[in-house]
């Protein structure tokens, strides 16, 4: 076999081997900023539940690392990037944020998630 595809093949490896450990590492459930609001991640992105409060929009922020897609044509790096849910009043519903939003063959895992107050 060659010596190239072998070697290209164990990088491939360890790199997907490594995203997901990072992703189990942080995996779990975090209190969010906003009162009553409980985050969980999983592997490629994270929820919301926030109970019902005086009227405050919020936005789930989802911190990412991974591959990404950039600018008007499909250009990929990797890297660090954010994902924001659409804005939302707390009323006990569940709000989602993924990673792999960001274009075709995008992979990647949340770092770090939480709920902000919403600043239009």
């Amino acid at each position: 076999m060659n010596k190239t595809l072998v070697a290209a093949a164990r990088v491939a490896t360890a790199g997907l081997c490594g995203l997901a450990a990072v992703a189990i590492v942080g995996s779990g459930a975090a209190q969010a900023a906003p009162q009553d609001c409980t985050v969980e991640r999983d592997l490629f992105g994270a929820s919301a539940t926030c109970r019902p409060d005086e009227g405050s929009n919020y936005v789930l922020h989802v911190d990412c690392f991974g591959l990404y897609a950039s600018g008007p044509f499909p250009l990929y790096g990797v890297g660090s990037y954010a994902v924001l849910s659409y804005p939302f009043t707390p009323a006990g519903q569940r709000i989602t944020a993924g990673c792999t939003g960001m274009g075709p063959g995008v992979v990647a895992v949340p770092t770090n998630a939480y709920v902000e107050i919403y600043r239009g």
